[in-house]
């Protein structure tokens, strides 16, 4: 492929041109406050990761599990909002949430236990006002 040469014989340049000599602008690797792009890119997308709040318990909730002899361990409680988390991300917004022989009613959107139930006590129970159910 031949070169095209400019009027007085040389290889035509692209690109802006700067005067013969001059030294090329290095490129910039910091912002103007002297940040890095890793710092840049990384505070970007803190600031787009949803802050994910934890699963609450209304004094109802803690009642009932008070009444009831029911224990969450850290486990369980991981579980809760394991299901709350798949609950919104479906769009619920008052969901049941079943975990073993537990049977919760949460408010998605609030991220709060209403109300709390063992097997006994979830039998022959009719949840209302739920629009979704999710089993973890």
């Amino acid at each position: 492929m031949p070169v095209e040469n400019n009027r007085i014989g040389q290889p035509a340049q692209t690109g802006p041109i700067r005067p013969a000599g001059a030294p090329r602008r290095p490129s910039r690797t910091t912002t103007r406050d002297g940040r890095g792009f890793a710092e840049v890119l990384r505070e970007a997308q803190q600031a787009q990761a949803p802050v994910v709040q934890p699963v609450k318990f209304s004094g109802h909730a803690q009642a009932r599990l008070e009444s009831r002899g029911i224990q969450l361990s850290n486990r369980d409680l991981a579980r809760i909002q394991d299901g709350v988390d798949k609950a919104a991300g479906k769009g619920g917004q008052e969901s049941l949430v079943l975990i073993d022989d537990l049977a919760l009613v949460v408010s998605v959107r609030n991220r709060t236990v209403i109300t709390v139930m063992d097997g006994d006590s979830r039998r022959g129970n009719v949840f209302t006002q739920i629009d979704s159910a999710v089993i973890v």
